[in-house]
């Protein structure tokens, strides 16, 4: 029995499922099981927070997305021949709000089932700027600009103004090439998704091959969070800072509230600091940022380093965003297709698949949650294809996976539930509809999201590292591994996105073999999985029997039922052929799935398990 006497079981977990938690829960969250030891997270991906709880933490995770989502846009408008034309990149940044919104709903309920957020991926920046950098996209006004200077008359030189109807369609032509591009290439994550090609792969991956996918792709998402902190370093330090207070030195600490019971004032006591560390720290950064702008202690001139700290920046935007727009399909007419264009989003979409698996890993360790069957890893590139297919129609700019930055936010805050991203979903849903609100967001400064980012990329690199643990760091065939695959992960992609260096004749190959070798997950786990499946080594040395024996004795974990999609899910089960569709679950249960084949149990084996916190039997 917890305090507040309600039945456990073995591992601390609370049974019933549906429970209801009010604010006499909320100050117990810090409880420790029987055993003495405390639960590895708050609430697990079934568990379900009351909806004002649901609220606040789903905004906290809106907070934490929105930078990298509107930085899509803003990267993509001069390629796009936007130029200045606020209004029209407010619609895009709305637009792609609420198509993240939509996908992140779709892969929470449908897809994987984790709490997974979708948004915007640099992984299709690099066609999408190739495909720009064509001649026959060349931009005019852009080029105006470079050689009459900022000032330049357009009418003069027989161009429209920026913001004209003639203006518009040039930007607007530019966004459904690459929509038609995306939507194209998507079809062929679908069909990955469907067939169960991608676990088919995963048969032959193990600790070592999995743990650089995950390390890197944290390691590559620091210089988006260097580049952002160094805008003003000292603001991003002080976001630091607060978040790692809040989350780390504070947690123990529980603010006392107001309960109302039988008409008297109860004092209850909450884990505010650890369950809004990200949301507190970004507010009280922001407050010192409107402080310093309020002074002019910031400075107000562009070319003067400081300037990005400043919350009105980028006013602008909140005062030409208009006050409700629905996003709607071909809104800015119907897309088209060009060869160069698919085939350079393929490799996009290859990326973006292969840092989706590796999140879904991360996400099940922390967020409580067994290792992800193999229906749903399927279902999951299944759905997160239909949703580029969505982003492609809708025009957002570019395609959909999931955000690495928000499952740091669930190591951080402890909470791994689904309804939590739901309603974050929703948020999104929302706030892309209402272009003033939405627009307030980006005047949070970019320092403030770099130095967020710091603790969110590195909590997503760390739990790639703690993968290391059921390896044999003794051997030199793992220590070549590990060092071989994370130094080329680093080093290749640097070099191939400074260096104009891979010409084989032919446009298509080369922008999909510039992206491949530039993403630094795809690079590290790739030289990491030949090694490892080259170079002989046993089972033991390689980590997969002691991996295995640890997830195989680990009780915390919610149930495997958790990954099974809803409504449909007991007419699936009756229907015997569905059990061969990759994306339908079987009628095996957990315990069955231990005794499946070697290339099967590395499958249900590559997650990373394993916690600091030891849970005892």
């Amino acid at each position: 029995m917890d305090k507040s006497g309600r039945k456990m079981d073995k591992s601390g977990l609370k049974m019933d499922k549906s429970i209801q938690v009010d604010t006499d829960a909320l100050s117990n969250m810090d409880d420790v099981v029987q055993d003495g030891t405390e639960r590895a997270v708050l609430y697990t991906v079934d568990e379900k927070p009351p909806l004002h709880i649901c609220i606040v933490l789903g905004f906290q995770h809106f907070l934490t997305a929105v930078g990298g989502i509107i930085s899509i846009p803003l990267i993509l408008a001069p390629f796009f021949c936007m130029d200045e034309d606020v209004v029209g990149l407010s619609e895009i940044m709305g637009t792609i709000i609420f198509v993240s919104g939509l996908a992140t709903l779709l892969q929470s309920t449908f897809g994987v089932r984790l709490p997974i957020v979708q948004g915007s991926t640099p992984s299709f920046l690099i066609p999408t700027i190739s495909l720009m950098l064509q001649s026959q996209w060349k931009c005019e006004w852009k080029e105006a600009r470079e050689l009459y200077g900022p000032n330049v008359n357009f009418t003069a030189i027989g161009l429209a103004e920026v913001g004209s109807p003639a203006h518009k369609e040039e930007w607007k032509s530019r966004v459904r090439e690459v929509q038609g591009a995306i939507m194209v290439a998507s079809l062929f994550q679908v069909l990955i998704g469907l067939s169960g090609i991608m676990t088919f792969a995963l048969r032959f991956i193990g600790p070592l091959s999995i743990a650089p996918i995950i390390t890197l792709t944290g390691f590559s998402l620091f210089p988006i969070g260097t580049g952002l902190a160094s805008g003003h370093w000292w603001i991003a330090l002080t976001t630091t800072f607060l978040v790692l207070m809040f989350s780390q030195y504070m947690k123990r600490f529980k603010v006392p509230i107001c309960a109302i019971e039988n008409r008297r004032c109860k004092a209850n006591y909450i884990a505010l600091f650890t369950m809004f560390p990200v949301l507190l720290g970004v507010l009280v950064a922001c407050v010192i940022c409107i402080i310093l702008s309020v002074t002019d202690v910031l400075p107000d001139d562009p070319t003067h380093w400081g300037h990005k700290a400043r919350i009105d920046r980028n006013i602008f935007v909140l005062r030409e965003a208009k006050w409700f727009r629905f996003p709607y399909p071909g809104q800015w007419g119907t897309p088209t297709v060009s060869v160069p264009g698919v085939f350079g989003m393929l490799a996009g979409v290859l990326a973006a698949m292969l840092e989706s698996v590796g999140d879904y890993y991360a996400c099940a360790r922390l967020a409580g949650a067994p290792p992800p069957p193999t229906h749903a890893i399927n279902r999951g590139i299944f759905v997160e294809g239909i949703a580029c297919i969505l982003t492609g129609a809708w025009g957002s700019g570019n395609g959909t996976t999931s955000f690495s930055e928000n499952i740091g936010v669930i190591g951080i805050t402890r909470v791994g539930s689904r309804r939590v991203v739901q309603v974050g979903g929703l948020i999104m849903l929302i706030l892309g509809c209402f272009g003033k609100f939405s627009a307030i967001f980006t005047l949070i400064p970019q320092p403030v999201y770099g130095g967020l980012f710091m603790v969110t990329f590195g909590m997503v690199a760390a739990v790639g590292i703690s993968n290391l643990q059921y390896v044999d760091l003794n051997s030199p065939r793992n220590l070549c591994i590990i060092g071989v695959s994370m130094f080329f992960g680093l080093g290749l992609p640097l070099w191939i996105q400074n260096h104009d260096v891979i010409k084989t004749g032919n446009d298509i190959i080369d922008q999909i073999l510039s992206i491949l070798l530039g993403t630094s997950m795809f690079v590290g786990g790739l030289v990491a999985f030949i090694l490892d499946n080259t170079i002989s080594g046993t089972d033991k040395e390689r980590g997969i029997k002691i991996w295995r024996e640890k997830i195989a004795s680990n009780k915390h974990y919610s149930d495997e039922s958790a990954y099974d999609p809803p409504f449909f899910n007991e007419i699936f089960k009756k229907i015997k052929w569905m059990k061969f569709v990759p994306i339908c679950p079987n009628k095996m249960s957990r315990s069955d799935s231990y005794s499946l084949d070697e290339g099967q149990k590395h499958v249900n084996m590559a997650y990373l398990a394993g916690s600091d916190e030891k849970i005892k039997e």
